[in-house]
């Protein structure tokens, strides 16, 4: 365990180092103090928490709880979470599964007696929890503005049905459950009044028995809306340029979605109470080894670990040390994000409250990455050497009858288009090309050992293929 000093120092430096993206791959601005960024980003509030050889070792607030005011952000002040409720609220579900409450796999409409899920033109599907904790089950509704704190708020039976005064359109379910993912909030209130519905229990008091309270998660609440005492030190929302949402933030009766109040420094306990329970060790979370695994497993038929993908309640992606679970959260006027790498015994939790402050948990969590050694912190790729005796050289053609000329050198490549000057592309394999100077990847495809035959060109998620002309 490092010594208080030393956990400072590191943090310290973490503080003065974010470093803001630019459009060009693996390109960054210069660090600089979050002091400086929260005040670019019209930001009055971050609460940071710090996971490091499996504890939490460090959590603290920076500024405000509103924006104009002197009441500091403390480790203890909440903020809305967003979506990173579906998490917790999915570890919930998994203590009702282990304890034989819940089927994963049953037929949803089984549990649900206040709401059912509709058939469309006299089709009834078939949906299951485990579709619904992993957005696979095709239900409808991405997610939900919430509801003024001076209300109406509708209850979750006429959320669900889309029935006045809901703002947002009915839940449905429109693709062929279990075939591909799609993210819902819809979905994960289904989830919510089955959970309902099969224990009679309001959300906030269940959640508490079984994950908030085991795991000591005391500043952390489901309740919606706040009560009083917890509201009179909670952070107020702030959409943009340090304007607070009238009411101080928005009301979310869809608790399972987005309804979770809490810190950083809660949701750090939490992680490192997934992580032992991964490792096999004793954990007040109440949960199994293999329950854990389970969670951060895909779900769909072809889903391989490696790649993006979502298992119960949790994003997961990497292999390796490199591997990693957690989930993201926005809210009017909150934005959060956390990160766990399990066979590093690290992690760590960023809150704040603004929405134009969206760059701030991302490059908080890098710069943590990088101080605390953390493999899958996104460092540039490795130089590759330039592929021997390839020829890559000549004109390109599209279709539509665009052309750019590729010439080859010791060093790489450089792709040049009308009167463009040419851009240099560095190779990352011997078929595969990027620039360092524009958002550009190359691709080339070769029928056999012969030179390329086509090239993609790949520029802000658009592709142009291009056929290699015939030389004189």
């Amino acid at each position: 365990m490092a010594l208080p000093s030393e956990i400072a120092d590191r943090m310290s430096r973490v503080l003065q180092d974010l470093r803001r993206e630019t459009p060009f791959p693996g390109q960054q601005e210069p660090g600089r103090a979050l002091a400086d960024r929260m005040a670019q980003c019209a930001t009055p509030g971050v609460s940071i928490a710090v996971v490091h050889d499996c504890e939490a070792i460090w959590a603290r607030g920076f500024g405000t709880r509103a924006a104009g005011t002197r009441q500091n952000v403390s480790p203890g002040t909440p903020f809305q979470s967003g979506s990173i409720s579906k998490a917790v609220f999915a570890l919930g579900v998994m203590r009702m599964v282990e304890r034989g409450q819940l089927d994963l796999d049953a037929d949803v409409n089984a549990y649900l007696t206040s709401w059912q899920v509709p058939a469309n033109a006299g089709w009834q599907p078939r949906i299951t929890l485990r579709q619904l904790l992993s957005h696979t089950a095709g239900t409808t509704v991405h997610g939900f503005p919430g509801y003024p704190a001076g209300g109406p708020r509708p209850p979750l039976p006429n959320i669900l049905a889309g029935e006045p005064p809901t703002n947002t359109p009915p839940v449905v379910v429109d693709l062929v459950p279990g075939t591909q993912f799609r993210y819902s909030g819809g979905g994960t209130i289904i989830a919510q009044q089955a959970v309902a519905d099969v224990t009679g229990t309001p959300l906030p008091a269940l959640m508490r028995e079984l994950v908030l309270d085991p795991v000591g998660m005391a500043d952390s609440t489901f309740e919606q809306p706040l009560p009083a005492a917890m509201a009179a030190r909670a952070a107020i929302g702030h959409p943009w340029n340090g304007r607070a949402v009238p009411g101080g933030w928005h009301v979310y009766p869809e608790m399972a979605a987005a309804g979770l109040w809490t810190t950083a420094g809660d949701l750090a306990r939490l992680g490192v109470e997934v992580m032992r329970t991964l490792r096999g060790n004793p954990s007040p979370l109440g949960l199994g080894r293999g329950t854990i695994e389970q969670m951060l497993r895909p779900q769909l038929p072809g889903q391989s670990v490696g790649k993006d993908f979502c298992g119960l309640g949790w994003f997961c992606s990497g292999e390796g040390d490199a591997f990693w679970f957690g989930h993201g959260g926005h809210n009017e006027g909150f934005i959060a994000d956390m990160k766990f790498l399990p066979a590093l015994s690290a992690g760590a939790v960023v809150m704040i409250n603004s929405v134009q402050g969206w760059p701030l948990p991302d490059e908080l969590l890098k710069a943590i990455g990088r101080e605390f050694d953390w493999l899958a912190a996104h460092a540039p790729p490795n130089a590759v050497a330039m592929p021997a005796e390839k020829d890559y050289s000549g004109l390109y053609r599209s279709e539509t009858g665009i052309a750019f000329q590729v010439a080859q050198t010791a060093d790489g490549l450089v792709l040049q288009f009308d009167r463009q000057p040419p851009i240099p592309l560095a190779p990352a394999s011997d078929v595969k090309f990027s620039a360092t100077a524009l958002d550009l990847c190359v691709t080339f495809e070769r029928k056999d050992a012969a030179a390329p035959v086509t090239m993609t060109i790949i520029q802000n998620g658009g592709t142009m293929t291009l056929s290699r002309a015939a030389r004189q």
